[in-house]
């Protein structure tokens, strides 16, 4: 078959689980990934492809036919015009995660804050692909930057991520909810966390390509206590946290006012920032 052949196949089948504008951008990702063709080569081309990619197209047809997600088909995922290696171990990146990146960014550079001294400390608590800690360390040189997350599988993850972008970031595997690890780390001037925060009784209102395959550890918490890691990373601040330093969130939409009152209740200065959807996502705290 031919890369044109494939690219019409590859529609008339996705249609029935995506919507037409998801499908043609899905299949053009994976014919530009496997052929090495631009999107306007693939709809033309009347040269066969080998069977070796053939062979390779049509298992990631089946693929996709089962709901796995594209990012996870082809182990890749762009965050911050860059391109990170996913695989089931880590969530796949989302857009608001990088505006939770660019708020970071914009305040530090603004506030001059992250020197090339490497004095400014920063740590990303479940780092999961590492999207968070590398972007940041590209962006801001000057910081020392700390990731932690529960999965050894993650870490795993994050680690090639930062060798594949040529990045220095310290990664530990910590279980961020057992205060007892928490003694060997140092005081940050940023806090920055993208935790579990989706309740149980949710997972049923999700789509399979998100239940199915994505790790449900780094996505539900209980439904008895939904802010559980915005407690602890509270409590976390309140020891590891520098005069004046700085917490950045993402938060469930539902629960942005609860999230904001749980650091203003113990004298952090709390602010509910929303996406570009106009969204409650973010939060960002000052402390004393």
């Amino acid at each position: 078959m031919t890369a044109a052949q494939f690219y019409s196949l590859f529609l008339e089948e996705l249609i029935s689980i995506y919507d037409r504008r998801e499908t043609e951008n899905i299949t053009a990702w994976v014919l530009e990934n496997t052929t090495g063709l631009k999107k306007w080569e693939i709809r033309k081309s009347e040269i066969e492809l080998d069977n070796s990619i053939t062979l390779k197209l049509r298992k990631y047809l089946d693929e996709l036919l089962q709901y796995k997600p594209v990012q996870y088909v082809l182990h890749e995922s762009w965050f911050y015009k860059m391109k990170f290696f996913v695989d089931e171990n880590v969530l796949i990146p989302r857009p608001e995660t990088e505006e939770l990146v660019s708020l970071i960014v914009n305040d530090t550079k603004t506030k001059s804050l992250a020197s090339a001294d490497n004095e400014f400390k920063i740590i990303d608590i479940g780092t999961g692909s590492g999207c968070i800690a590398i972007s940041l360390r590209k962006e801001l040189p000057g910081a020392d930057i700390t990731a932690i997350d529960i999965s050894e599988q993650a870490l795993f993850v994050a680690k090639k991520n930062a060798e594949d972008l040529k990045t220095t970031v310290d990664f530990f595997h910590i279980h961020f909810l057992n205060e007892n690890e928490w003694q060997n780390l140092p005081k940050y001037d940023v806090i920055v966390s993208n935790p579990p925060y989706i309740p149980r009784m949710e997972l049923s209102t999700m789509g399979k390509n998100v239940t199915a395959f994505e790790p449900s550890i780094a996505l539900f918490v209980p439904d008895n206590d939904p802010l559980i890691f915005y407690k602890a990373i509270c409590k976390f601040a309140h020891l590891h946290l520098n005069i004046g330093g700085r917490i950045y969130l993402e938060v469930h939409e539902n629960y942005a006012g609860e999230v904001s009152n749980i650091f203003t209740e113990n004298n952090f200065k709390s602010e509910i920032i929303k996406d570009i959807y106009g969204k409650e996502r973010m939060i960002r705290a000052i402390g004393n």
